[in-house]
């Protein structure tokens, strides 16, 4: 890193992927993303299913490229997490906040009403459920950053600036899991999951198995 990296992004890259701060709270933690998936898989619910999946996989996509901005800017990502986990995977993702994204995405699918045309408040309930939860993620990333344990290095991604937060932080991430989650043919939502992950394998060897970007 360079001479201006932040200390964050010091105390993050000190931290990676180092299995020297373990704790045996992750495997309770991935029992009930395993639990909260099966439960659905077993009621058959799998529009809500694959669109938990589409969510997580987008998170890790925007994670890479988070991660990509750091090895690139040599300053900072675009968010940090630079605290205390049992596992950072990359520097602006922990295990914690991995099984969380992997629990959310399934909680959100599970407001949605069966019909896609139904109004709340006068919005077009998918809609409205994109804003409300979007701007609740983002006022508990508020609230993190504000404790010091997602670190925000830019003006333009920082409070009081959370506009683009909201629309690419959360927004995002519920456009395309409601999508998911609304298309008509089962082949076609498991061909777009699918194809998330490949992507997201195929950085994830690239950058960091080969090339050690990330």
């Amino acid at each position: 890193m360079d001479a201006n990296t932040t200390e964050a992004t010091r105390q993050a890259l000190s931290l990676l992927r180092s299995p020297d701060h373990f704790q045996w709270y992750v495997i309770p933690l991935f029992a009930v993303v395993l639990y909260a998936y099966f439960t659905e898989i077993e009621r058959r619910n799998w529009n809500v299913v694959l669109a938990g999946l589409a969510f997580y996989g987008l998170e890790w996509f925007l994670e890479i490229v988070n991660a990509l901005w750091l090895h690139f800017s040599r300053y900072s990502a675009v968010w940090t997490a630079p605290g205390r986990t049992a596992y950072l995977i990359t520097v602006g993702l922990n295990v914690e906040i991995s099984f969380m994204f992997a629990l959310a995405g399934l909680s959100f699918a599970k407001l949605l009403p069966r019909d896609a045309q139904a109004k709340i408040l006068g919005f077009p309930n998918r809609w409205f459920f994109i804003l409300v939860n979007s701007v609740f993620c983002v006022a508990v990333e508020v609230v993190l950053n504000f404790w010091g344990a997602l670190v925000w290095a830019y003006s333009w991604w920082n409070w009081p600036n959370v506009g683009l937060i909201i629309v690419v932080g959360y927004s995002l991430y519920m456009i395309f899991s409601f999508w998911v989650h609304d298309l008509r043919s089962m082949r076609t939502k498991i061909a777009v999951v699918s194809f998330v992950y490949a992507v997201d394998a195929a950085c994830l060897i690239l950058f960091m198995g080969v090339l050690h970007w990330i």
